[in-house]
Parts: C-alpha cells; structure tokens; sequence
C-alpha cells in the first residue's frame, strides 16, 4: 500500500507569520494538530498543537505571536508514492506522528498520521512501536 492511498489532501498551510490565535482556531475548524508552514511557495517547517502550547503559551508568548516564533523548522516528510510501512518505520526512526507527503517536484500533497496508517495497515505491532517511540520522546522532553 502506498502513502496516497491513506494521507489526508485536506489540509491547510500558514506562513511564518500567521498568528498562534489564527493558528489554533484552523487546527480547531479542521480537527487536526499540525499545520505546515509555508513561505513564497516553499516548505518551511511545521506547527503542532503541542508547539503552540509548550513553546508558545508555556513560554510566555500571547496569541498574537507568530507561528515561525514555536513552528518546527527541520520538516519530515515522504513521498505519495512511498509504501506505507516504510513511512511509518521513518515516523518511528524519527520519534513523530505526522508526515509531510510530498510529490516527485517536492510539492506538499497530503499530510499523513499515524492515526492513518493505523487504520489502513494491518501492522499493528509497527504503529505501537511508533507511538511507543513517539511517547518516550515526549517523557524525555519532558524531563
């Protein structure tokens, strides 16, 4: 099975500048946690729930601070054409639950999670490895 047959196309992108306010209430209106960021038609990182609230409110900053002041800049990602298991292998290596799909001119296509590879790939020992990997990244951050 590959990527595109389980990534979401519906997505939104917010450039750097975006406020956190505009920020959470997209993640509100299309039920999702990660956002990616985009700047003059180029890719350039990545904001979660969790990065409006650690680095951003947990730091102090109010809701008009811009996402590129809590947004990920190294940007994960895959191709649409890659096979499913391998993509998840790749969110385990990386400790992560969402990918950037991207297409062969390294465009933003879809966004992947592991909520979706789970309910399409019968792997289930692969995806509890992966939230597995995920939760103790968070407990060291933590830390």
């Amino acid at each position: 099975m590959r990527i595109y047959d389980v990534m979401c196309t519906d997505f939104k992108i917010v450039s750097p500048t975006t406020s956190l306010r505009v920020a959470a209430r997209l993640m509100r209106d299309y039920d999702c946690g990660y956002l990616p960021v985009g700047d003059n038609d180029r890719l350039v990182g990545a904001v979660t729930d969790r990065d409006i609230v650690v680095r951003g409110l947990g730091e102090g900053l109010g809701p008009e601070a811009h996402v590129d002041e809590v947004m990920t800049d190294r940007i994960v990602y895959c191709f649409e054409n890659d096979d499913v298991v391998e993509a998840a292998q790749h969110m385990k290596d990386q400790q992560i639950r969402r990918l950037a799909v991207l297409n062969a001119e390294k465009r933003i296509v879809g966004v992947v999670s592991l909520g979706d590879i789970a309910r399409e790939c019968e792997d289930a020992e692969l995806t509890g490895d992966i939230e597995n990997a995920v939760a103790e990244d968070t407990l060291m951050a933590a830390e």
